[in-house]
């Protein structure tokens, strides 16, 4: 069964070879056409400037929207504008939050928690935050302003304002900054580019009908058909191997036995080949709350299993870095080895903020 409010057209690639699905006719649980208007509390309004907005004008607006509304979820694209935001307006309203992945999960966890219970309790909160709260993150905004980026995006942003039906309808504010560096982030680029398209060729009202985003998915399954069977590396390339060949009928495997039915797939070779995330990443401990005295047992632990313990605890209390990020902690000596023959880190307390975690920056 596949379930999510922002289902990709799978089903009509008219390609097999870029992981076509085959769908009974009538495979639908439920009729969008009936069931979107009942479920209709937001509206999403386009902001989009075409100078962009400035930190500043964006500020402005969350604090605004705060104001007006008592509480606002700002969705932003990058950490580096999840911290400028935070930080231009955490002395400007009564409680402003950080969500992003420079928080270790234990802080992310003690913040979200705090912006539930202001929200329960209906006390004004701000909460600035990375696409990682659209993340299945059951909370309940009266306004959000997101960042330009896929419609899938949005939608999912959208899911956290008025989640709860208490309004009769709801804004989510659609923004872009007059500077953002995504060019790392070619699936984000993409989105954002075709969410420019669908806006011009749709009104607003109608931004989040099933057909729009059908429509999205169509066009963005078009631009990125050259990567969708997922080419591997250029040795492998030659022999025309894809990792969505590796895992289905796998053509190039030559073992065959005669009057024998064999597996074809590689599944070791994709394993190998596949990475969730491109870059690798550089797992580190950080010194939050519990997870100090998890880097001090650790730095004394000689016994195995008691390391193997502290090391399933140390997972809520560690952050993964980019190798450019790495490379710079390294360089300014904020992380260490808690023991010379350990390829296990911990950060310097001086590189992590109660306010935004893990930073490059020592804290003045």
């Amino acid at each position: 069964m596949l379930c999510t409010a922002t289902q990709p057209v799978l089903h009509e690639l008219r390609c097999p070879d870029k992981g076509q699905l085959v769908l009974a006719e009538n495979h639908r649980l439920i009729d969008p056409a009936l069931t979107a208007p009942l479920l209709n509390r937001v509206r999403i309004k386009n902001q989009v400037r075409p100078q962009g907005w400035t930190a500043g004008e964006l500020a402005e607006l969350a604090l605004r929207q705060i104001a007006d509304k008592g509480n606002c979820l700002v969705v932003v694209n990058t950490k580096t504008w999840a911290r400028n935001l935070y930080e231009r307006c955490a002395g400007q309203t009564e409680y402003a939050a950080h969500l992003s992945t420079n928080l270790c999960p234990a802080h992310r966890k003690k913040n979200l928690d705090a912006v539930k219970e202001r929200l329960a309790a209906t006390q004004p909160v701000l909460c600035i935050s990375t696409q990682l709260i659209e993340a299945g993150v059951d909370v309940d905004f009266n306004a959000v302003i997101r960042f330009l980026a896929g419609l899938d995006s949005i939608a999912q942003a959208a899911g956290r304002c008025n989640r709860n039906g208490k309004l009769e309808q709801a804004e989510v504010l659609i923004v872009n900054p007059q500077t953002e560096n995504i060019s790392q982030l070619e699936d984000m680029m993409e989105g954002r580019n075709i969410a420019r398209r669908i806006f011009a060729e749709t009104a607003e009202a109608d931004l989040l009908q099933p057909d729009v985003m059908t429509r999205y998915f169509k066009y963005y399954f078009h631009n990125r058909a050259g990567i969708m069977s997922y080419p591997l590396n250029a040795q492998q390339a030659k022999r025309r191997a894809t990792l969505l060949n590796l895992l289905s009928d796998n053509p190039l495997n030559g073992r065959h036995e005669k009057g024998a039915v064999m597996l074809q797939q590689s599944f070791k070779a994709a394993g190998k080949a596949f990475a969730a995330i491109d870059a690798p990443t550089q797992a580190v401990l950080v010194p939050y709350e519990e997870g100090k005295n998890i880097i001090s047992e650790l730095c004394a632990a000689d016994d195995a299993s008691r390391t193997w313990n502290l090391l399933r605890q140390a997972q809520q209390y560690s952050v993964n870095v980019f190798p450019h990020v790495w490379q710079k902690l390294l360089d300014c000596g904020a992380v260490r080895p808690v023991r010379e023959d350990e390829d296990i880190y911990f950060l310097n307390e001086h590189y992590y903020s109660p306010e935004f975690g893990l930073s490059v920056e020592a804290k003045a």
